[in-house]
């Protein structure tokens, strides 16, 4: 174990002594600050599978596990054993430290072990059969022991090939992108296309084993001289697999406008292999997913069926995808008419909705398709191949994600193409058109007038998809021969549920991470705290279920929900401004990792997942003049005029990253780490300032609440990484939080004067008085409780406490303690936690018994809302399913951190 620093000791000492004298009043144990690291704190650490099942199919599996700080030194190893106190070959590296600089969180790799895996401290054992990676030549190769892959370092090929011992399973993987330069509203004219390929501009290896070697391909797709629509590639390869996993982003850079025909729409994007046959027509076989773990199961040229019989173990062999007898030894009347049985080469499952997917064949190009079934939800899986081996391949949230398609061309030539399309080529172009054509809001008052309407910020030209993204997971498999059916519904649920390793919460509230103190697991004990219990329970199963019933779905959509219900339509307000997509409003992302961090359950995390997936990508904007700026919720998710900090909060990535050492979510929040500059691209506060402003490097007006919490976050996180910046974003970190503190009025103060080179506030002369119920509501909270923990800096926990206290305060205590009082304020169940956070943090019991009181009688939902839905059905609905006309995204974001953190804070003090 590391020494720990003197000053990080004093501070623990400090900290710990004064929630000592607290806890008498109010036994508030899980909020004392972390003390001097003991012998248990490091602890072994029991790992277990998020679902059943294990590993299965996928190549491997990597998590994130939180230490107590100063439990492990930097240098720390670790090893991992199984239930049986076997050795299991585990790669790990750090992904955050804390300040003193020992361990804070750690990733680690497997790429075997079943049931639940011991991590602890020691020497990790070394896989059978490593992963190596050899950049000398002109690919990079990377080998499991089992396949080896070669990756294209320029040109138009990513993977050049993919072997299994002397067999060569697939190459040319490569991608594809169809634009349609125009699109027809009518039933008139005649569509033109052109095919894009991928080309490589630079490729990087970021990890090279011995578990796992992770390499980076990035470029743009090129044709002629036009190269447009980046992309981002990761492919993770683990020790022993004979699979590999593909992490796939594309930033849309096109021109899209609004009452025009013309631009840049997307008509296809997909990934291609090239698979080589091998094996006689009737030994190669075809596999398409269907609904659960449900397969087309058919052979190129099929010999069962047929008017003459080839004899019952034949049929079976082929049913099964063994190797059959010689010809010779069938029944001869078949054998002779071998000739004469169709090859089927081409198939495609299209899944143009959540709701059908249609399959169909054809024997070539040329002749006519012919229906091969269909259902309702892929599951986005397929595999060409044979007897002597074959490719398996499948696309995730393949239905949650439509228009997506699978094919398979050519399977009865020396060379099948498979092809998983991310866009159907098949489906409408991807129109990102701006939805509405301003009406005449034209002017800064013409358009507050629209907020006040419609709820939406427009503004002419700000509704642009340029420089949103979206990433994909896909995932390959390289067969010595076609796999049993059991085999297939393994890689089958690979594809579908990525097996996810996980610490349990324990760990977590344990090593005060993300949050600490504001979280503890649930607890039934009592009546009041049953209740709670079951009405988070409640909302989450209800968004989960109005997801479904709602179908909020699609390849943009998928992972956000919506943000306010209209009981007259009987449905979400989708087309109403700002009532439509969420975007993050007041945090839902926190409420659902939070929520997760407590139970560790599956679904939430799942759920929280595809919300972290979504609101990162596409709630953002990564190219373009605003870049590193978020869009406020709207109709589209990009459609709204306030580009704000608030939506990009790296708060919202950090539990996924640290849960899951995810790369694509690492650069997410790297990328904000100067998204200060942004200030000087957009003032967020520009239609309504009453005072003349222009922005200036030297003094961007930025505030202390939903624009701080966004850029403290990023750079707490970079600085916790030790990331390429993190040493400037320590310093930002620091000063910021000391300027805020020296403000007349502290966090009240609400906003001031930045300093984009010195990274500093100004500190104004007077004070003023600027608080806004939003300015808590962003990950603030959250986010001082991690910094509080963090850094010794009695002053700033001042500032915040004394925002905490005031906000729910009377009136006539805000104007006695700042000389005016806040205005007029909502959100305050909300807030509650805030109340509660600085309860336990000051020993105030009187606040502590004011959070219980703001948390059951202010705003928001009450013991006495309905807690039930009500049963939906035609006409009064498009689809059968129930309502709760009373839920609002906002109250239940609010309700549910309140609730989960004044349980953990104050749960020993309820009324």
């Amino acid at each position: 174990m590391s020494p720990i620093p003197r000053r990080s000791l004093l501070k623990a000492a400090a900290v710990a002594g004064a929630a000592a004298q607290f806890s008498w009043a109010l036994g508030a144990k899980d909020a004392e600050a972390a003390p001097r690291a003991g012998a248990a704190d490091a602890d072994p650490v029991t790992l277990d599978w998020l679902e059943d099942g294990g590993l299965g199919a996928a190549p491997g599996s990597t998590l994130g596990v939180p230490w107590p700080m100063g439990a492990h030194r930097e240098d720390q190893t670790f090893a991992l054993t199984d239930a049986d106190g076997k050795d299991v070959p585990v790669q790990s590296w750090p992904i955050a430290y804390w300040p003193d600089g020992s361990l804070k969180w750690t990733a680690h790799a497997v790429s075997s072990g079943v049931g639940k895996l011991t991590l602890a401290a020691g020497a990790p054992a070394a896989p059978a059969e490593k992963v190596t990676v050899d950049k000398r030549g002109g690919t990079v190769d990377v080998s499991t022991g089992v396949i080896t892959a070669k990756i294209g370092k320029s040109g138009s090929t990513i993977v050049k090939s993919v072997t299994r011992g002397s067999t060569e399973i697939a190459r040319n993987g490569r991608l594809v992108l169809i634009r349609q330069p125009e699109i027809e509203d009518e039933d008139q004219g005649s569509v033109r296309t052109e095919r894009f390929d991928g080309v490589v501009d630079g490729v990087t290896v970021e990890q090279s084993g011995p578990v796992r070697a992770v390499v980076r391909i990035d470029g743009k797709h090129r044709r002629g001289g036009r190269s447009w629509l980046p992309f981002s590639i990761r492919l993770y390869f683990y020790a022993g697999a004979d699979s590999f996993r593909m992490v796939h982003t594309i930033t849309y850079d096109g021109k899209q406008e609004p009452g025009k025909a013309s631009g840049d729409f997307i008509r296809g994007l997909g990934v291609r292999f090239t698979v080589p046959m091998r094996d006689e027509s009737y030994d190669r076989h075809i596999r398409l997913g269907g609904e659960g773990s449900g397969l087309l199961r058919e052979a190129v040229k099929g010999i069962t069926g047929l008017r003459r019989d080839p004899g019952a173990a034949v049929q079976a062999a082929q049913y099964a995808g063994r190797k059959l007898p010689d010809p010779s030894t069938w029944d001869q009347r078949v054998t002779t008419r071998l000739q004469y049985i169709p090859e089927w080469g081409d198939y495609t499952l299209s899944q143009l909705s959540a709701d059908g997917f249609t399959v169909r064949k054809r024997t070539k190009k040329g002749h006519g398709w012919i229906g091969a079934g269909g259902g309702r939800r892929a599951s986005g899986f397929g595999y060409v191949g044979g007897v002597s081996g074959g490719f398996s391949f499948g696309l995730r949230d393949f239905w949650e994600k439509h228009p997506a398609q699978l094919d398979v061309r050519e399977a009865h030539t020396d060379e099948a193409e498979v092809t998983l399309w991310l866009w159907s080529p098949e489906a409408q172009p991807m129109d990102l058109r701006f939805y509405h054509d301003g009406m005449g809001q034209d002017t800064y008052p013409e358009q507050l007038e629209g907020l006040n309407i419609t709820y939406e910020d427009y503004e002419p030209g700000f509704g642009t998809p340029y420089g949103i993204a979206r990433t994909s997971e896909l995932m390959f498999w390289a067969n010595e021969s076609t796999p049993s059916p059991e085999k297939l519904a393994e890689q089958v649920a690979a594809v579908r549920v990525l097996p996810q390793l996980a610490a349990p919460p324990r760990q977590l509230i344990k090593a005060k991470v993300l949050g600490p103190g504001l979280y503890s697991e649930p607890d039934r004990s009592t009546p009041a705290k049953a209740r709670i219990e079951d009405h988070l329970d409640f909302l989450f199963t209800y968004y989960k279920d109005q997801v479904e019933q709602r179908r909020w779905y699609g390849f943009w959509d998928y992972g956000d929900i919506m943000h306010t219900y209209d009981a007259v339509r009987h449905q979400w307000r989708y087309d109403i401004g700002g009532y439509a997509w969420d975007n993050s409003e007041l945090s839902p992302d926190i409420w659902l990792w939070m929520a997760y961090l407590r139970s560790g359950r599956a679904d939430i995390f799942r759920f929280a997942e595809s919300m972290t997936r979504h609101t990162g990508e596409v709630d953002v904007y990564h190219l373009g003049q605003w870049a590193g700026l978020g869009t406020r919720h709207g109709v589209q998710h990009y459609a709204d005029s306030a580009k704000q900090q608030r939506i990009a909060n790296t708060t919202y990535r950090r539990y996924y990253y640290f849960l899951t050492a995810d790369e694509r979510v690492g650069d997410l929040m790297h990328a904000n780490v100067d998204s200060d500059e942004t200030f000087l691209a957009l003032d967020p506060l520009r239609k309504i300032r009453t005072e003349p402003y222009t922005p200036d490097r030297h003094a961007l007006s930025i505030g202390f609440g939903t624009d701080w919490s966004g850029l403290v976050s990023a750079w707490l996180t970079e600085w916790e990484r030790k990331g390429p910046k993190w040493e400037k974003a320590k310093a930002r970190v620091l000063s910021t939080m000391e300027t805020i503190a020296a403000q007349p009025n502290g966090f009240v103060q609400g906003s001031g004067l930045y300093d984009l080179d010195t990274g500093r506030f100004a500190v104004a002369s007077a004070p003023v008085v600027g608080v806004s119920h939003l300015s808590a509501v962003f990950g603030l909270n959250e986010l001082c409780a991690e910094l509080i923990h963090l850094v010794d800096m009695p002053k700033f926990n001042e500032a915040y406490f004394d925002y905490c206290r005031y906000f729910n305060a009377t009136k006539a205590e805000q104007a006695a303690r700042y000389g005016s009082n806040f205005g007029t304020l909502l959100l305050f169940q909300g807030h509650s936690r805030l109340d509660a956070y600085a309860a336990v943090q000051t020993g105030d019991a009187a606040l502590a018994k004011r959070a219980w009181a703001k948390f059951y009688g202010s705003d928001g939902y009450t013991e006495s809302s309905p807690w039930k839905t009500e049963p939906l059905s035609g006409p009064a609905t498009l689809v059968a399913g129930s309502e709760a006309t009373w839920v609002a995204t906002n109250d239940t974001a609010l309700y549910g951190l309140a609730a989960i953190e004044n349980l953990a804070l104050l749960g020993d003090k309820m009324p």
